[in-house]
């Protein structure tokens, strides 16, 4: 029973009960919320945010920040399916992925060149190529919606894990763009948890200076985290875009914010060194439940944009508050310790002949 409550008083365990208890409320209110339909809907809406989520995280891990996936995304995304639709659109998917990734991973290397080689700071860097990738997709790629997407994306969209019929005869389904989710998911949670890579991730966000003097490779670890995130941000844009069954280059950029809540909220430090994948998941269903629970109670949208700011800031903010007051504590006790102490002897010099 002590790690489960050392585990509860922890940010994840903290956003876990929270996540479970604003499902009981919304469910109570509204019934709906806990029916199969709405919880593959909830996993559906859930697999972009995810899989950005996931690239973002190895960045907040390291002590960065990347706010250029979405135009990194958008890019591949739109780029790719203009490629195969021009040469050959009955390419296999496997090839459309790839040069998806390949793309994305290219972009993210123009910022890990900047980042890891320069050494600019890196919310400077990624706010500035968000403007000028999602700029050079708009000038030389163009702005028309590519509804006639390649056959296999097409047939990705109607391809399912599981499909259910209600009374009423409408359907529902658990989409098998799920599949690269949960695969993309595992791959990062070995790579932090049980390569060496993973290990100098945590360390340099813990203490970059640490990590140099140590002599681990911050520079190339750095390269690669900025890569990674563009290779999972080109592979998002495919799944995006299968599950529309559209190519809009006006698609995926201005989620930045949806992301970077979940990320934070599952407990990641912002300042690096401290974090998960599971709570990474876990803060993501609850974005997704609060966004879809606005509507299910008829709140009106706007709201969700003060709902994910207020997030963002709690989200942030008392982990770092808590680390003061703690750190306040500990302080205090040792000063107690030390009066105690001086007291002591000086009780012992004055009971001395």
């Amino acid at each position: 029973m002590r790690w489960i409550k050392t585990y509860l008083r922890s940010s994840e365990g903290i956003i876990l009960l929270t996540t479970v208890l604003l499902c009981v409320g919304v469910t109570l209110i509204n019934p709906v919320f806990c029916s199969a339909p709405n919880l593959l809907d909830l996993i559906r809406n859930s697999i972009t945010t995810g899989l950005f989520a996931l690239g973002v995280y190895t960045a907040l891990l390291s002590g960065g920040i990347d706010v250029s996936f979405t135009a990194v995304a958008a890019f591949s995304m739109y780029g790719t399916v203009k490629l195969f639709v021009l040469i050959n659109p009955h390419a296999p998917l496997w090839l459309i992925f790839i040069v998806a990734a390949l793309i994305g991973a290219v972009l993210g290397g123009f910022n890990a060149i900047l980042i890891a080689l320069f050494r600019l700071p890196t919310l400077i860097v990624t706010l500035g190529t968000l403007s000028l990738f999602r700029g050079l997709l708009l000038t030389f790629l163009g702005t028309k919606h590519i509804t006639d997407i390649p056959d296999a994306m097409l047939q990705l969209s109607r391809s399912y894990l599981y499909r259910g019929r209600l009374a009423d005869g409408s359907l529902f389904s658990l989409p098998a763009t799920s599949i690269a989710f949960f695969v993309v998911a595992v791959l990062i949670a070995l790579l932090v948890r049980l390569t060496m890579l993973g290990r100098a991730i945590y360390a340099i966000g813990g203490s970059e200076l640490a990590s140099i003097r140590l002599g681990l490779p911050v520079v190339k670890v750095k390269f690669f985290i900025y890569v990674l995130i563009g290779l999972i941000a080109g592979i998002t844009g495919i799944v995006h875009s299968s599950q529309a069954r559209v190519a809009n280059p006006f698609d995926l950029v201005g989620s930045e914010l949806n992301v970077l809540a979940a990320v934070v909220l599952g407990g990641t430090r912002i300042t690096g060194g401290r974090g998960s994948v599971f709570g990474t998941l876990v803060g993501v269903f609850l974005v997704t439940m609060i966004n879809n629970s606005l509507v299910l109670l008829g709140v009106p949208s706007y709201w969700e944009r003060c709902v994910i700011g207020l997030l963002v800031l709690i989200g942030a903010g008392v982990p770092i508050l808590v680390q003061r007051v703690q750190h306040n504590r500990n302080r205090a006790v040792l000063v107690t310790e030390a009066n105690r102490q001086k007291q002591h002897l000086q009780d012992q010099a004055t009971s001395d002949p």
